[in-house]
């Protein structure tokens, strides 16, 4: 007989008291008031946010409002998202960077890793950037984007008693929200070529799962154990949806058309997704003078795609 469920009660901080919720374990670095210092603060609720369709690719960070980092992006709008590999020693150094009360000049006496110069730093050097983990095996640098929800006003206050944002910046009085545009991702040599080349269980990212504060006594983290992989279901091939998002694509003035080879190669696409890689794939025509797009013409696209940089 199978086991029944049960229903929790719902709790603040839902997702450690009242389930058990997989997320990242990350130090997150902002800058100090006067911008001397870069203060790492532990953090596991930070999700992507913005994942297509806009200008810009951005994550979304909760934290208390009157934490280090809510202070530091408050005051300089960026921070730098640092993914480190798991190890019992260095859980131990995470949990201690999430101590709430530390000034950053404590928490930096206490630092066991190693702060080095970030991509945006080495690029332009005439400005101050927080610095990444030298340890970590993935950095996100990024910018608040503070126009949203018109966050834009919002300073670092003793205490905030409102009106509050929806969204964006301070959300409650003790809560805020950060939607931080994703202006560079930093993968070490091992994972890039796992994401450029194809991943195995030998190159996976080995990024540990934490599931927060529990029992009022203890932080708990699974270490990384290497993944499995199922193939994508090899079914007869059906080009009928293709054909009638290319049908009803609005952004075509040339008329660009596709052969059945290519809209085989498009049938496996999720169909939420169909409609933004096909409008894609007929500017990437309309930039290089194409008519038809046929099997090699998607193969040249994908390898655009691969190489295109990331908008900031």
């Amino acid at each position: 007989m199978a086991e029944q469920f049960k229903e929790v009660t719902i709790k603040d901080n839902f997702y450690q008291s009242s389930s058990f919720f997989p997320m990242p374990l990350t130090l997150i670095g902002t800058l100090n008031e006067d911008k001397t210092i870069t203060s790492f603060g532990s953090y596991s609720l930070i999700f992507p946010y913005y994942i297509a369709g806009k200008e810009y690719y951005a994550m979304l960070l909760e934290c208390r409002n009157s934490s280090n980092t809510a202070k530091g992006l408050l005051r300089h709008g960026r921070c730098t998202i640092n993914f480190l590999p798991y190890s019992k020693k260095d859980f131990k150094g995470h949990v201690d960077m999430g101590f709430p009360g530390d000034t950053p000049e404590e928490k930096l006496k206490n630092f066991k890793f190693h702060p080095v110069n970030s991509l945006s730093q080495q690029q332009d050097p005439t400005k101050i950037y927080p610095k990444i983990v030298k340890e970590a095996a993935q950095v996100f640098e990024c910018t608040w984007m503070k126009e949203l929800d018109h966050a834009e006003k919002d300073k670092v206050q003793e205490e905030y008693n409102g009106p509050y944002h929806d969204f964006n910046g301070i959300t409650s009085k003790y809560g805020a929200h950060f939607i931080l545009r994703i202006d560079h991702i930093l993968v070490k040599d091992k994972y890039y070529n796992a994401i450029v080349n194809g991943a195995n269980r030998k190159n996976f990212c080995p990024l540990p799962t934490n599931w927060g504060y529990r029992d009022s006594a203890f932080f708990w983290c699974s270490p990384y154990r290497k993944p499995d992989k199922v193939g994508i279901p090899d079914r007869e091939v059906d080009i009928s949806s293709v054909k009638y998002a290319i049908d009803r694509l609005n952004d075509n003035p040339r008329n660009v058309t596709f052969t059945e080879g290519a809209m085989k190669m498009l049938a496996k696409i999720p169909r939420p997704f169909l409609k933004i890689v096909l409008t894609g794939c007929i500017k990437w025509a309309n930039e290089n003078e194409v008519q038809v797009i046929d099997e090699p013409e998607m193969k040249l696209i994908n390898e655009a795609r691969k190489k295109a940089p990331k908008k900031a």
